[in-house]
């Protein structure tokens, strides 16, 4: 296949809470048209997390993505992709529910427990719509966010029989070891789906050596059998992804990873960051994949075989 970029969209995240930003998808009907709208700006993938309708807490309650899978599913072929990071607050079991339950193509899967900082937005917000915001952005000062060695293997060997592939979300070196580890070991097959994420706080930078030096590392434990992806964090999202593209990669945008568009512009919809993503794409020369297409480089079971 000629070389296809797949763009994967992540609509709302747990990082980010409502009052950040009014255009941050809530509820289940928001979350569904942001990833609708996101398909048809030219995500081949959307990777979904829930929250609480009325006051925007992360969700891994499997009934609170039932609403919204369902929809996205029956209006369109978007590879659909369910988050097993859920929030740093929750339990490993919490966050594996949803996953278990619908057995979807693609799920996430951190490779490694971290420091995982959002406190200095504090710095800047200091009027909330929720009393758990300050808490749950606070908190993050003295949280770490578990994903130890028996976490991962439970996620790998919980999802084995249900063919569900994942991405692989690798915030700094080390986790690219681990998952050699995991690889050697057997418990994940080729081709696997590494996304790495730059500029979090507690993880690697996302200065143009930072994504070379994980490339050149990526590439040297795995050889041809990953397909690479980032994401960049903040204002660091299209450089990030830009630089992807040029190195052979594939790339994320979406409110979970960045709320702007452009400094200082709010993001009014997950479309328009993809839409931007996509004219950068072809501007350099190359097309977005499909989502067939993106099930094709990525080797997945096919939208028929979820559980939703």
């Amino acid at each position: 296949m000629a070389r296809k970029i797949i763009i994967t969209c992540a609509v709302t995240g747990s990082i980010h809470t409502p009052s950040m930003s009014p255009h941050l998808p809530i509820t289940a009907s928001e979350i569904a048209d942001a990833a609708l709208g996101a398909y048809e700006a030219g995500a081949a993938i959307v990777h979904l997390h829930a929250r609480n309708p009325q006051t925007g807490q992360p969700d891994q309650t499997p009934g609170a993505y039932e609403p919204f899978l369902r929809v996205i599913k029956q209006k369109s072929d978007v590879v659909i992709n369910i988050t097993t990071g859920g929030a740093p607050t929750m339990s490993v079991a919490e966050r594996l529910a949803p996953a278990t339950v619908f057995k979807p193509e693609v799920a996430s899967l951190n490779m490694g427990s971290m420091n995982f900082g959002i406190f200095p937005i504090l710095d800047k917000l200091t009027e909330f719509k929720h009393d758990w915001e300050q808490p749950y952005i606070e908190g993050s000062r003295d949280r770490v966010f578990r994903n130890t060695f028996a976490d991962i293997e439970g996620i790998l060997t919980t999802c084995a029989d249900n063919d569900t592939r994942f991405e692989i979300e690798c915030y700094d070196i080390g986790h690219l070891y681990t998952l050699e580890h995991f690889v050697r070991r057997g418990f994940v097959r080729p081709p696997f789906f590494v996304q790495s994420v730059f500029g979090i706080l507690g993880g690697i930078g996302a200065h143009s050596e930072d994504v070379l030096h994980m490339r050149r590392t990526a590439d040297r434990l795995f050889g041809d059998d990953y397909r690479w992806s980032v994401l960049g964090a903040g204002r660091h999202q299209m450089p990030v992804a830009m630089q992807s593209v040029l190195l052979g990669g594939h790339l994320r945008v979406g409110l979970e990873d960045s709320l702007y568009l452009g400094r200082g512009r709010l993001a009014k919809s997950n479309a328009e960051q993809v839409k931007l993503a996509r004219e950068l794409v072809e501007h350099l020369g190359f097309e977005v994949a499909t989502p067939d297409e993106a099930r094709e480089i990525l080797n997945l079971k096919g939208g028929d075989k979820v559980n939703f």
